[in-house]
């Protein structure tokens, strides 16, 4: 008999619902649907009341056995799309208690391999045994090497533009007059007797040099909650770290304030040399960033934070307001990452709001845009879903 539409939403809400009796559904599987649902039932168990996945009391078939942890994570991965599996590691890792197991190299081989995951690993890092470091190396290696691939790209073109149209100048030579912005500029003086256009304003670019023209410092939270943009935020360092027209600062903090900047030709020991969990002194972190700043007109300060201050919140916003009266161009962000806005310190954010500091949660594909208008020191292309003023 050919499936229909409905009988397979029928299929689809008896792999949700799990239970002996297929939820109400009527529905039973076959083949490997079976094998779906024992590899569901096993990390989300079944509730032993009407059989609903989502419901009460749950029971969870995996243990804190090595082997059959392994097994499970190979047929998770055969039986579903990466995106669904990634899913179902966090959950295995925050459900069940597995994160010890993410301690044995052969856990890692088998795992499969996302920011998340990294962001497990780096709170594991301390406790990490010297057998599963290089493993675990490798597994970060990966991830942050496809992120490099997928984000290096377009945010060293997005920031040479930005660099190039903020060294412009209104008394260029002529090989440096950019003529499209002069003539726009000058559009007033037309006169069309002549059919032209009296240039009164040249509109130019500097001379392309290898000199720094701007500092930018990455301030990033290293609390539990703030892993995933730990990771992006070290890969962007890098990023910028390569370009030689800017001067890039990294500095971590929780209570105490760690500066990575020499670290920052591999985003990997970056990583390796954060240490996430603990409190957070965001004003003691900005006093540091303060200190490493020699030219404010030309630094943009990038805060990455859920703004849940810990250290003393009047100095926190008295120095971001002296870093912006001296010429900084400060940006807070609640978050780096594709997992939108978290819970974050509103009375803070609104605080920065005032100051003329918005904070806001950005993605990774957003932020090379964030970047650039602060170093052209024009508005944040702030995300109307994540404003907060």
């Amino acid at each position: 008999m050919k499936e229909t539409a409905y009988d397979e939403r029928l299929r689809r809400w008896r792999l949700v619902l799990g239970g002996g009796s297929g939820g109400g559904t009527g529905c039973v599987l076959a083949g490997t649907d079976v094998a779906m649902d024992g590899a569901l039932t096993a990390l989300y168990g079944a509730d032993k009341g009407a059989g609903n996945r989502g419901g009460g009391n749950r029971s969870a078939g995996l243990g804190a056995s090595a082997p059959s942890v392994a097994r499970w994570l190979g047929d998770i991965r055969t039986y579903f799309p990466s995106s669904v599996v990634q899913v179902m590691q966090r959950d295995a890792i925050d459900r069940l208690g597995l994160s010890a197991l993410l301690l044995e190299p052969e856990m890692l081989e088998a795992v499969e391999a996302d920011v998340h995951l990294v962001g497990t690993l780096l709170s594991l890092n301390k406790a990490m045994p010297e057998t599963t470091k290089e493993t675990a190396r490798a597994v970060v290696r990966k991830v942050v090497d496809d992120l490099e691939k997928r984000l290096a790209t377009r945010t060293r073109s997005t920031l040479t533009g930005a660099l190039d149209r903020s060294a412009k100048i209104n008394r260029p030579r002529h090989r440096d007059i950019d003529w499209d912005r002069t003539i726009r500029a000058n559009l007033k003086n037309y006169l069309p007797e002549f059919n032209t256009v009296v240039p009164e304003r040249l509109v130019g670019y500097g001379r392309a040099s290898q000199s720094v023209k701007k500092d930018v410092v990455l301030c990033i939270d290293q609390s539990g909650s703030m892993a995933a943009s730990v990771v992006y935020a070290s890969v962007f360092g890098a990023v910028l770290a390569s370009m030689r027209s800017i001067a890039t600062r990294l500095v971590v903090f929780d209570t105490a304030v760690v500066d990575l900047t020499d670290q920052l030709d591999d985003p990997v020991d970056v990583l390796f040399g954060t240490q996430l969990g603990g409190g957070t002194d965001i004003n003691r972190a900005l006093a540091y960033c303060q200190s490493q700043i020699t030219r404010p007109a030309e630094t943009v300060v990038v805060l990455i934070s859920d703004l849940y201050e810990g250290g003393i919140r009047d100095e926190m916003l008295k120095r971001v307001a002296a870093m912006k009266a001296s010429g900084v161009q400060f940006v807070a962000l609640l978050a780096l990452s594709d997992e939108g806005t978290p819970a974050y310190d509103r009375e803070h954010a609104a605080a920065l709001a005032a100051l003329g500091a918005p904070a806001f949660a950005c993605t990774p594909d957003l932020f090379p845009d964030v970047m650039a208008a602060a170093i052209e020191k024009r508005p944040l292309p702030i995300p109307d879903m994540a404003t907060h003023q």
